[in-house]
């Protein structure tokens, strides 16, 4: 039996290990927290860290090669350490639930939604028909307005906000002491993000459930936890509230990871990213000293000789250094990177696109995926394109790179000349001057090759280069992207996320291409990653005065990057402008939106506009301004029957709606200084 006060999780010197060609490889050292019931709790820290182990360690999913190596897990005052495997099997049908980070994945792509749901009620002995009922209730409660429609449909015909809500309602349907979610809105837009994440928070509190949330983006987890532990190498180097945490960091290690997020309203123009150098140190490698000295600029003597203890500082915080005094003051590490040359007003367009449309025709319907999008980049100058799942970006991403051929009215034009709309009848210079970085290295590269052998494919393909002069052409890119050269010879699954993206930047630069589209390059790297590919991308901008279109649901990255900013909705673009003019508007009612949507890590957010239902189907979209039905600002009639005019909102900027840009500019001040009175 248990009561109130058992803690949901208390993990106690845990350490866990992997037999690895015959010897132990110790990941996580002697970690200890408590998650009492119904607080949420948040571990961060780099990939490669332990903070998954820890998950699965929890609820007794480790590798058949991995082991708990000392300490103990209780779970709801139970010791997972010392159960059978039927009594481990029952504690999960009961007291634990999990939520992994992709919900496409974790979810049968050949089973019905009711299905998949129906079988979490059979072990509590609910027949089918009971079960099928109880699933239909749960999906109401996760906020899903026609629960027996979605049972009905297969994880594919759902959005990947729909799917993670099911994922949600399946987790919690045993209505379990300790939820753990791992990296639950990684994929997702921001306005679903921000809709998980309040879900969870009414769940939890009408559940009274615990929570353990592992993610690698902080504002996440200071916008859901209470309190946070920070994880570097498999050792536990910080915990305390989030706020505290946050706002005043007491180990090096902590403080860097939060100077390497672009702050609210940083630029590229303001200098580069701080990043922490070097790499996690290999698990089977002893350390005598403090697991981070040798990326620390604090490290001493004492550092590389005696392990630090977990100094207790009073008020539930802990810091695992020796100079935790000093670690606000930690110096600097922005690395010297030149200055991108700003892009002249008068600069002829590198790309021009005019009335691009792309329709797609499926079972005797149209889906009209971009609709009369017309815009223009210039050399040396980055495109950001925003907007949610579904809205058309990776459309229009195709289109540009010739994947999929444009409807026959629109247009697409290089250096003022016609470029075909498919890669096959573009030239071989035409073919080169548009590149793509893509989102999961993973399955962009051939895991059966070297990555000397990925790039310098690439080389003699797109740059016509081989042998020596192949070579030495390899050498120079691989050094730019800051590739070590021990790494030419291993294969992708060897290498670390951000060395993955390094190596598919590499190859996207093999020809010197004119313009790079990166689709969501940066959102499952690490906060410290995520710095350095964001600096190297400006270094590579201003070096080779290259153009990017960078696709991102982090507006975050997206406004330190950006020259120019287009919001697309429904695959029509409903917002064009100067970055710092769309983020400081007025903007569209739909940015407004996205952006009020953003997490942060100082608990500062504008007042949350929350947008009603889902995002309308691009077979049949609304009448009039298709964002209509889902608008907060919406005037009247005539945003149902009229398509909105183009409304110009400054040099360059303008805005597709209804409401005069002065109207706009009046009520999103007024939003804004009640959210500030609010805070």
């Amino acid at each position: 039996m248990t009561d109130a006060t058992t803690p949901a999780l208390a993990v106690e010197d845990l350490s866990v290990s992997y037999r690895v060609r015959g010897g132990e490889r110790q990941v996580v050292h002697g970690v200890s927290f408590t998650i009492g019931r119904g607080e949420a709790y948040g571990l961060v820290g780099e990939s490669g860290c332990g903070k998954s182990t820890i998950a699965y360690a929890t609820v007794g999913y480790l590798a058949r090669n991995g082991q708990i190596s000392g300490g103990r897990i209780e779970v709801a005052g139970r010791d997972l350490t010392h159960l059978s495997g039927d009594e481990l099997r029952h504690l999960r049908a009961g007291a634990v639930s999990m939520v992994y980070q992709d919900p496409g994945r974790a979810l049968n792509p050949s089973l019905k939604i009711g299905r998949q749901m129906a079988e979490v009620y059979e072990p509590l002995g609910l027949g089918r028909r009971e079960a099928l009922s109880r699933a239909a209730e749960m999906l109401q409660r996760v906020r899903i307005a026609d629960p027996r429609r979605v049972l009905d449909r297969y994880p594919h015909q759902l959005s990947g906000g729909m799917q993670q809500r099911v994922c949600i309602a399946m987790a919690l349907a045993i209505n379990p002491a300790l939820l753990i979610l791992d990296e639950p809105t990684t994929g997702l837009d921001a306005t679903v993000e921000a809709e998980v994440l309040d879900l969870v928070r009414q769940l939890r509190a009408e559940f009274n459930t615990a929570i353990l949330c592992i993610s690698h983006n902080l504002g996440v987890i200071a916008t859901l936890c209470e309190r946070v532990g920070v994880l570097y190498a498999g050792t536990m180097v910080e915990e305390g509230t989030a706020a505290e945490l946050f706002a005043a960091p007491r180990h090096p290690y902590t403080v860097g990871l939060l100077r390497c997020l672009p702050q609210r309203g940083r630029r590229k123009d303001q200098g580069p990213l701080d990043t922490i150098p070097g790499f996690l140190p290999a698990a089977d490698l002893r350390i005598d000293g403090c697991v981070f000295a040798d990326r620390c600029a604090l490290a001493r003597d004492l550092c590389r000789t005696t392990p630090p203890p977990l100094f207790d500082l009073g008020d539930g915080r802990r810091s695992r250094c020796h100079f935790w005094q000093e670690a606000p003051d930690l110096p600097r590490t922005e690395p010297a990177l030149p200055t991108p040359a700003p892009v002249a007003a008068d600069a002829p367009p590198l790309l021009g696109v005019e009335h691009l449309s792309k329709t797609f025709h499926m079972k005797g319907h149209s889906l009209k995926a971009v609709h009369d999008v017309s815009l223009q980049l210039k050399a040396g100058e980055t495109l950001g394109l925003v907007g949610e799942s579904g809205s058309g970006k990776t459309t229009f991403a195709r289109l540009l790179l010739g994947l999929v051929a444009p409807d026959q009215e629109g247009s697409l034009q290089l250096d003022g000349k016609p470029l075909p709309g498919l890669l096959d009848r573009r030239s071989a210079a035409e073919g080169k001057a548009l590149q793509i970085v893509f989102q999961n290295p993973d399955s962009a590269l051939n895991r059966a090759h070297a990555v000397r052998r990925i790039i310098g494919r690439a080389i003699g393909k797109l740059a016509g280069l081989f042998g020596a002069a192949r070579d030495e052409r390899l050498l120079e890119l691989t050094r730019a992207v800051r590739l070590p050269d021990r790494t030419l010879g291993t294969k992708p699954r060897q290498l670390s996320g951000g060395l993955k993206q390094r190596v598919a930047i590499a190859r996207a630069f093999a020809g010197e291409p004119r313009l790079v589209v990166c689709d969501e390059p940066t959102s499952a790297l690490d906060v410290s990653v995520q710095s350095a590919i964001l600096n190297l991308f400006v270094e590579l901008q201003a070096k080779r005065q290259v153009s990017y279109i960078f696709i991102s649901h982090d507006l975050g990255v997206v406004r330190f990057l950006a020259d120019r900013i287009a919001v697309l909705y429904l695959g029509r673009l409903m917002e064009v402008g100067p970055a710092e003019q769309v983020f400081s508007g007025p903007q569209h009612p739909y940015t407004e939106a996205l952006l009020s949507a953003v997490p942060s890590i100082d608990g500062r957010r504008a007042t949350r506009i929350r947008l009603s239902g889902e995002i309308p189907s691009a077979s049949d979209p609304p009448k009039g301004c298709v964002f209509h039905t889902r608008c907060a600002r919406k005037i009247g009639r005539i945003c149902e029957t009229e398509e909105p005019p183009l409304a110009d909102a400054g040099p360059g900027h303008v805005i597709h709606c209804h409401i005069p840009v002065e109207e706009l500019a009046r009520l999103q001040a007024a939003a804004a200084q009640e959210s500030a009175a609010s805070s």
